[in-house]
């Protein structure tokens, strides 16, 4: 049955779909502006291996801080409160390393993960509003 699947008529893409797929084509050609540049390399990212990876793929090769500010911009309270929690933490665990620290921060990646669709719905509503089709 599976064999036969790949006849099967493919349901076109919806406009929100298409939105979608252009706003990431246009991320990945630095063609998005801040503050939503920031929020979709922190969705990558933080996909890629959490809020370390983050912190430290943003700070070899561009302003944290800067990044930070403009993602507290467009983050609901609860993930912007998250997000800065997540921030300390780093700060912190490069002074010291401890597993207290590591717990935390593996915390702050859990909270992101079960509310990331907050975060696709405040993309795709910037996608809906700004992309042209």
């Amino acid at each position: 049955m599976g064999l036969f699947n790949i006849f099967k008529k493919k349901e076109p893409l919806t406009d929100e779909q298409i939105k979608w797929n252009y706003l990431w084509e246009l991320w990945s050609q630095e063609e998005i502006g801040a503050p939503y540049d920031a929020l979709m390399t922190y969705d990558s990212e933080i996909n890629n291996g959490g809020h370390a990876q983050f912190f430290y793929n943003v700070s070899n090769c561009g302003d944290l801080a800067k990044a930070i500010k403009n993602l507290r911009e467009v983050l609901l309270t609860d993930l912007g409160d998250n997000l800065q929690k997540a921030y300390d933490v780093f700060l912190k665990s490069a002074e010291e390393e401890n597993e207290e620290l590591d717990n935390i921060l593996s915390e702050c990646d859990n909270f992101f993960y079960d509310n990331e669709n907050l975060v696709t719905n405040i993309l795709q509503t910037y996608a809906n509003e700004n992309i042209e089709i």
